[in-house]
């Protein structure tokens, strides 16, 4: 049976907080003061302790320092003083989550059934212990073995089992969906949903609808009540991408719903208690969209409790080889050949800057494979990463390849022989532009994406 420990000098707010830890299957013991929490730590290690953040004799943060390092506590903090700075203090010291008075019972018992659920076999750890192996050169999602990935491995694997905001900074491409996916599949949540949304492709007057919900008849065209992305979120992770491109003023909304845990939709007076981890990323710098207005600074604070930044492929070095060589074996494997890359090929991508990041990378290695007749050499790369002339390259074809095919094939080399170019293409190869559009778009489901 888990164990708990409850601190706070209201000794009626102490003994209510205690029958209701025990009615959630806890054995408990509680303390007034950060003297006798101190004691009860020394007699059993808990599982989880809800701390009031000031102590007659101390702060609660004090207490956390005391379990660093220590067995597995969940750390929750209390105060009834909105001090969300110190708040964030201890969060990004490890404490798991905080509270405020008067304290959301269901939010409580979630984070009461999670540490539940992790006792005494802790199901997510497990894999988060395998992940910490120094041979292991991925985590969930995320594949690499450079040191910079390594250490964004680390950072994961710490936040991960927490319910702390995490607040994921990179430049396009760099993977920043992929790591909060990871983080929800090794969280105390994974069986939860998992919903993504792109605070920038979204119209400014349907955002909130999209997040918080609406009535029936809240607007024109609102024929029935739809739950937004944190009701359907409940139980599981939210994930709003390009969180700088959000409406400055439903950012404040936001804020509420994220203090609260309650929502309104649009059209309705009630509010809708939501159990949602929020997980945040941008690809530009925070601090500068503050700066700028783009980013309320109470709001960056409230998701920056735990800033994980995610490098650019071009400080990533042995990952290239690495990833390539992933992507090309995925392609093998459903189309099933065993097209290799040649020595050159390769020394091109791994001497390539990569400002489009890994996303770029994946692109490059399909379009080289669809161009490819047996290995991947350099004829196939664009001219940026061959180092070749449009002039000078050249394609090979085999007896018997269809019509259909050698045309894909240099339709697709032309147009990457001129930078994307589709007009120039289309001039060069002796079609109408329209006929060269028609083309691409037939050549979408297999994969291929047009350069803009």
């Amino acid at each position: 049976m888990p164990h708990a420990l409850a601190v706070d000098d209201d000794p009626n707010f102490l003994s209510a907080l205690a029958e209701l830890i025990e009615g959630q299957g806890f054995t408990t013991n509680t303390a007034s003061t950060l003297r006798d929490a101190r004691q009860q730590v020394s007699r059993r290690v808990p599982d989880v302790a809800l701390v009031d953040l000031y102590l007659p004799d101390g702060s609660g943060i004090d207490l956390l320092k005391d379990l660093e390092g220590g067995a597995e506590t969940e750390v929750v903090l209390m105060t009834g003083h909105a001090d969300v700075e110190s708040a964030v203090q201890a969060l990004r010291l490890g404490a798991s989550d905080y509270l405020t008075k008067p304290l959301d019972i269901g939010r409580l018992k979630s984070i009461l059934a999670g540490v539940a659920d992790l006792h005494p076999a802790p199901m997510g750890l497990i894999d988060l212990g395998a992940a910490r192996e120094p041979s292991s050169d991925r985590l969930g999602l995320l594949l690499g073995t450079s040191t910079a990935m390594r250490e964004v491995y680390r950072l994961l694997t710490r936040v991960a089992p927490r319910e702390a905001t995490v607040f994921l900074v990179g430049e396009s491409g760099t993977g920043k969906d992929l790591a909060a996916q990871t983080i929800h599949l090794l969280s105390r949540r994974p069986r939860g949903p998992f919903l993504p949304l792109n605070c920038g492709a979204i119209s400014p007057t349907l955002i909130e609808s999209e997040l918080f919900g609406h009535e029936r008849g809240s607007f024109t065209g609102a024929q029935r009540r739809h739950k937004g992305y944190f009701e359907r979120a409940h139980g599981g992770t939210l994930f709003l991408d390009e969180i700088t491109e959000m409406p400055f003023e439903l950012q404040v909304k936001l804020l509420r719903v994220l203090e609260t845990g309650q929502v309104s939709r649009l059209g309705g007076d009630q509010h809708v208690d939501v159990d949602v981890r929020v997980l945040a990323a941008s690809n530009r710098d925070p601090h500068q969209a503050v700066a700028e207005g783009k980013l309320r600074e109470d709001l960056l604070y409230r998701l920056q409790v735990f800033p994980v930044s995610m490098p650019p492929l071009r400080e990533r070095g042995e990952d290239v080889r690495l990833l390539a060589e992933y992507f090309l074996t995925e392609l093998n494997g459903r189309e099933g050949t065993d097209y290799p890359f040649t020595p050159e090929s390769m020394e091109r991508l791994e001497g390539h800057r990569w400002p489009g990041n890994v996303r770029e990378l994946k692109n490059v290695v399909h379009r080289a494979y669809i161009l490819a007749d047996g290995a991947l050499d350099t004829t196939c790369l664009p001219p940026e990463i061959s180092g070749e002339s449009s002039a000078a390259r050249s394609l090979h074809f085999k007896v018997g390849d269809s019509i259909e095919e050698v045309e894909r094939r240099l339709i697709l080399a032309t147009l990457e022989a001129h930078g994307g170019n589709k007009r120039k293409a289309a001039e060069v190869l002796g079609v109408s532009l329209k006929t060269l559009y028609n083309r691409l778009n037939a050549y979408r489901p297999e994969g291929f994406s047009a350069p803009p």
